[in-house]
């Protein structure tokens, strides 16, 4: 089943901001090299991407499913433009799209290494 599990969020200062939500919060994070750090365990986890060459403009909701290929398809099936084709990040592979409405969110699988 799909679902939503896991919110991306555009930073500019990584530090800075993993620091506000440690404080705020008590998450801990993971750092995946100098501009990307997440939570790894919660329900709902978080990314925070200070990255200039997969930069976000927005909050960006992450749909997880078993089969991304097939999403995909059902993504455009439905009308869904693929804004990012699909690409590989540490821990799994993902793409974006916009919906009808012009929200964007992405759809990922995980594939521990």
């Amino acid at each position: 089943m799909a679902r939503i599990s896991y919110v991306e969020l555009p930073v500019t200062q990584i530090g800075e901001t993993r620091d506000f939500y440690a404080q705020a919060f008590g998450w801990a994070f993971t750092d995946f090299g100098p501009d990307y750090s997440a939570t790894t365990g919660g329900d709902v986890d978080v990314g925070l991407n200070a990255s200039d060459d997969q930069a976000i403009a927005q909050l960006l909701p992450i749909v997880e499913v078993q089969d991304l290929e097939a999403a995909l398809e059902r993504v455009v099936a439905a009308g869904g433009e693929v804004t990012v084709p699909i690409f590989a990040f540490p821990g799994g592979r993902r793409f974006h799209f916009r919906d009808p409405a012009g929200n964007e969110l992405g759809v990922c699988i995980n594939e521990p290494e």
